[in-house]
């Protein structure tokens, strides 16, 4: 049986995988309020944040992310659960990372998305664009600690993969689980799917993404989080997201008003002086970057044919004026 401190300390330190937590998306619970209860939301090192241009710098030794054993067997199932903050979908710890500092296994994926109006949730933003939705697939450091429990408030604890999605065609790996979204439709509902390849859910390129340090971006926000956030993004349908956004219910089935589940994303955070390492090279930097420089030559340039021409307009006047320093020397050397 589970100890009760090590039950307290699950669901005090990792709400996204637990059922309590007053906290919510707006309201007296919205996330200004956060700080008051979770100081750490209040602190350093928060996420998300805006991918600015002047904020990224070129890593190239940031190389493709590496997944092992994320082709699951349709035998296993898989829990799909609504925890009133987000649609969970639990992942076997066997699923890891690799070629990070440490060994990242799995633990569970969640989204966060906009309203049924608005198409606009994602956490993370790219120069101030924001996505539809977002989706998280959260890893522990398993070569440290021995669950995610114990991980979740350590510097070096979490790494989570971050994948934009945009509305646009129909996504058939989505669809294996989304379908089962009616039977979640309210708090602490659960139910069972088969697993299935979560690869599928990625973007194609494993190899372009933006990397900064973070932290959770629900309470109690600890600063422990290794982002890694795919730059190209992942289509799912309109009547797929908004199985999202007008589906759910923050609430229990048993209260009498039901409270909507949308716009459960946390807003942009303070750099606080960080740096956002990337895998790529931008093209619009590189075209900034070729246009300074083409700009120093043509400057360097017009002042060459400058000042050649200020030489050979004195040159004409010396002419002019019937002198030439020969002359002087001849006269000098005549007195």
């Amino acid at each position: 049986m589970m100890p009760f401190t090590l039950l307290i300390m699950i669901l005090i330190a990792f709400p996204v995988s637990s059922n309590g937590g007053k906290w919510g998306y707006n309201g007296p619970n919205g996330e200004h309020h956060w700080p008051k209860h979770f100081p750490y939301c209040g602190g350093a090192f928060q996420s998300p944040v805006n991918f600015q241009p002047e904020l990224l710098r070129y890593d190239p030794n940031l190389f493709a992310i590496q997944l092992q054993n994320y082709n699951l067997s349709s035998r296993e199932q898989l829990t799909l659960s609504n925890n009133g903050h987000s649609v969970q979908l639990s992942l076997p710890s066997y699923m890891q990372l690799t070629g990070l500092p440490h060994r990242y296994s799995a633990a569970q994926l969640h989204f966060h998305w906009g309203t049924q109006n608005v198409q606009a949730g994602s956490e993370h933003t790219v120069n101030g664009k924001q996505f539809a939705a977002e989706m998280h697939v959260v890893h522990f450091n398993s070569g440290k600690y021995p669950n995610i429990s114990m991980a979740v408030d350590k510097s070096d604890g979490l790494a989570v993969l971050g994948v934009f999605i945009e509305v646009g065609e129909f996504n058939p790996a989505f669809e294996k689980f989304f379908k089962y979204v009616n039977g979640i439709k309210y708090r602490d509902q659960k139910v069972q799917v088969p697993a299935f390849n979560i690869r599928e859910l990625l973007p194609s390129r494993l190899d372009e993404y933006y990397r900064y340090d973070g932290s959770l971006t629900t309470p109690p926000c600890f600063p422990s989080v290794l982002w890694t956030v795919f730059r190209q993004p992942v289509t799912i349908s309109l009547r797929q997201y908004l199985a999202l956004a007008t589906a759910l219910y923050s609430s229990h089935a048993q209260e009498v008003a039901p409270m909507p589940m949308l716009g459960n994303y946390r807003k942009p955070q303070l750099m606080d002086n960080r740096v956002v390492l990337v895998s790529f090279q931008d093209g619009s930097l590189i075209s900034i970057v070729m246009a300074s420089g083409l700009g120093l030559l043509l400057f360097i340039a017009f002042c060459w044919c400058l000042l050649r021409k200020r030489s050979e307009a004195d040159q004409e006047k010396f002419g002019a004026d019937g002198f030439h320093p020969s002359e002087r020397q001849e006269k000098i050397s005549r007195v």
